[in-house]
Parts: C-alpha cells; sequence; structure tokens
C-alpha cells in the first residue's frame, strides 16, 4: 500500500517545533543524493523503517532512494549463518560460503547504481559493496543486529570490509565495536500513521480478529515477530502454560518471514509442533504486508511479549507501546533501551521470570493501564519516525566532518 503522508501529517502527533527543526536540518543537509542498501524490500523493521524515511527525506529536499539487493537461496543461507554467529552463535564457514557472500555482493554492486553521495548500507548482507566505492563518496555501515559478543572469526573477517566505510552505526554503545572509523548509536522508530500504527476502532479490531479466527473471551498474550529462535517463542509456549495454570488466558504467536531469513519455515514447523492440541494457542502465519492484522492484535492484547534472546532493537516492542499495551520483553539488546521495569513494563531473564511477570501484570487491570499510558509517552518522546529523520539528516551534515568517537545522536 502506498503511503502518501506529509511531514505535516505528524503535527498533531509531535508537534511544530519538531517540524520545523527537520525544516532546518533538511536545508543544511540541501541536494545530497542519499542511497539506502538492504537485503529485502518486505518483512522486519529495517524494510519498514525505509518504506517511511525515503519519502519524508524527499519531502525534506534530500535526494534520497532505496535499493534492495538480490541473492539465490544460497546467499542468503550464508548471510542467515552471519547473522546468528554475530549474535553469538558458535558456527564455521567454508571458503564456498565466503566466495558465495563476495560474489553476489559483487553481482549487485555492478547491477545497482551506486551514484551518489552518501550510501548508507544496512546490515551483513551488502557490507562488502563497499569494495566498489568511489573515493569521492561517503559510506556507512548500519549495524541493526545484537552485535554485543559477535563470533571473534566472523567479526574480523567482517570488520576488515567495515574499515572501509567512513563511519558505521549502531543502536545502542554496547553493540559498537573497536573500529578506526567514527561510530554513531541512532535507534529505530516507527511511523504512527501507518496501517500497522494508526488508531482502529474497537469493531475494526473484532472484525479482524474473527476473521482470524481468534476469541477474545480470555485475555489474550501476544508475540508478533518473525519466527526466529532468537525471539524464542517456544519459551513464550512455555511461559503461557506456567500461566494457564493460574489464569485463564489465550496465547497468539503471530508473525512472517522474510526472503533474506530461510530458517523461517523449520522454526514455524517446530512451533507448531509444541502448541498441538492446544486451542489456547493460535500460531498465525501472516503474509507480507499484513500490518492491518498486526495492529488489530496487538491492541487486542491485554499483555504483549517479545521474549527475545538476542535482540538489535525489536520494534514490536515499540508498537505495542505506541497502541498503550504493557510490555514483557527479554532483558537483551535493544529492548532494554525500551523497558523500563515498573514504569513501562518488564524486562524478564528465564521462562519462570516472564511466567511471574505476566501472572503479576493481567491479575492487576490498573496497572496494565498505567504502564500502557507510560509506554505511550515514552514511544512518542523518542521513538517515532520524525526523529529517525532528523538523526539521518544529522547524520548526513556529521560525515562532511565526522569525529573520532562513539556519538549519540
Amino acid at each position: 500500500m502506498e503511503l502518501n503522508f506529509k511531514l505535516k501529517d505528524y503535527e498533531e502527533i509531535v508537534g511544530q517545533e519538531a517540524l520545523s527543526e527537520l525544516a532546518f536540518l533538511g536545508e543544511k543537509v540541501g541536494k545530497r543524493r542519499v542511497l539506502h542498501i538492504n537485503s529485502t524490500r518486505e518483512g522486519g523493521g529495517v524494510a519498514e523503517i525505509l518504506h517511511r524515511l525515503i519519502p519524508l527525506l524527499n519531502e525534506l529536499g534530500v535526494e534520497a532512494r532505496w535499493e534492495v539487493m538480490e541473492g539465490r537461496t544460497e546467499f542468503f543461507e550464508v548471510t542467515k549463518a552471519f547473522h546468528n554467529a554475530l549474535q553469538g552463535q558458535e558456527l564455521s564457514f567454508s571458503q564456498d560460503m565466503l566466495d558465495t557472500y563476495l560474489i553476489t555482493n559483487h553481482d549487485n554492486a555492478r547491477r545497482i547504481d551506486l551514484d551518489a553521495d552518501l550510501i548508507m548500507v544496512h546490515d551483513p548482507q551488502p557490507a562488502a559493496m563497499v569494495r566498489h566505492r568511489d573515493k569521492d563518496q561517503k559510506w556507512v555501515w548500519r549495524c541493526h543486529i545484537d552485535l554485543s559478543h559477535p563470533h571473534p572469526k566472523l567479526w574480523n573477517y567482517l570488520g576488515a570490509y567495515i574499515s572501509k566505510y567512513d563511519a558505521s552505526v549502531f543502536h545502542m554503545a554496547k553493540f559498537t565495536q573497536k573500529l578506526d572509523i567514527p561510530q554513531f548509536v541512532i535507534t529505530p522508530s516507527i511511523d504512527p500513521l501507518t496501517e500497522k500504527n494508526r488508531e482502529m476502532s474497537k469493531a475494526e479490531i473484532r472484525t479482524i480478529c474473527d476473521r482470524l479466527g481468534i476469541k477474545r473471551d480470555k485475555p489474550l498474550i501476544v508475540q508478533i515477530s518473525r519466527f526466529d529462535l532468537h525471539k524464542d517463542p517456544l519459551g513464550v509456549i512455555k511461559a503461557f502454560l506456567m500461566v494457564k495454570r493460574h489464569i485463564d488466558c489465550r496465547l497468539v504467536l503471530a508473525g512472517g518471514g522474510a526472503v533474506d531469513d530461510p530458517e523461517g519455515a523449520e522454526v514455524l514447523t517446530q512451533i507448531r509442533e509444541a502448541a498441538q492440541g492446544n486451542p489456547d494457542i493460535y500460531v498465525l502465519e501472516l503474509p507480507a504486508g499484513s500490518d492491518l492484522e498486526i495492529n488489530a492484535i496487538q491492541r487486542a492484547a491485554s499483555v504483549v511479549v517479545q521474549k527475545s534472546l538476542r535482540e538489535g532493537f525489536g520494534l514490536t516492542v515499540t508498537e505495542a507501546m505506541w497502541k498503550g499495551k504493557p510490555v514483557i520483553g527479554g532483558a537483551t539488546g535493544g529492548i532494554a533501551l525500551q523497558i523500563e521495569n515498573h514504569f513501562n513494563g518488564y524486562l524478564v531473564h528465564s521462562l519462570e521470570g516472564a511466567a511471574y511477570r505476566l501472572r503479576y501484570v493481567l491479575s492487576r487491570p490498573a496497572l496494565m493501564r498505567r504502564l500502557g499510558r507510560n509506554g505511550r509517552e515514552f514511544v512518542r518522546r523518542n521513538f517515532l519516525i520524525t526523529r529517525s529523520v532528523r538523526d539521518h539528516l544529522l547524520l548526513a551534515l556529521a560525515m562532511d566532518r565526522p569525529g573520532e568517537s562513539t556519538i549519540t545522536i
């Protein structure tokens, strides 16, 4: 669905002062040509952010565009293994795997028009394209995953390419690595006006839940995410079963896959096997573009869970908070930037901790409402798309005279 929102449409939410700041920064950046490159057009937070970031930058006078790299199945199997290893998993990589990675990057660098002043490359998949940079360009590597404990050998391999960039960007200082280039910290964001986050009537929510077969006669615990073992969906089921002994409730595990994540189908099979025979567990595979359905499910939730074991940021936490829902999240990665214990939700370290906090919140309706109000305001102040636009404009300006330290924009 094509979105035609203009910056003025956000004024009621973020205020005129924020929009005036964007206009000022847009004039400073001027007609710079900015190119973003990632590995998928649909699925995941990177694609969602770029869908809205690019048109808003263009409205401010920046000549921004977005290209998606192409690759065969074996390439995405390699980069999924990269993803897992960079988040700490012990894996080995053959020369054939590394050759597949480099050849695919080379082919995409020849296919994609790299004529731009500033090129932002997102995540490991297209990172080696920097070998084809022009000396007059600025290249920035944007990492969206938890890089706090990367596999040393893989990071040494990938770091050799990252060091060729002019700067790198991470979600939080904890993820930064020892690099001889400037490092910036910029958190992701959501767009409050999209189908996934806009306000919905009770009738809309009811209609969509009925169509999906979700009964709402009991409290709903919801986790929305890609089917990825790092999101710990099997752990969510176990925690739910602990809660179910004390509170009659239902669980919704909903999500989909992405072109660059070939493991999703296998993980979905494991989830369905774990949920088999339990009528109070809904496992929903949603096709690409199911934003309205996700919105309705999150708004129907009593509590939203994001029990990740590794997480670059976790935009589903932001989305749920924007909808006024208390969130129980794994105490990892960017989730810890969003959840403040007892203020807008709870961070947990174990199955037992997740089950305890779910019971605690579900049995206290007044607390649920307070956590939800606090969460929405926290997102409004910190994690909306207008702030992300501002940060990218500041980054473009900083690349004219980068510093030498880790900087939070």
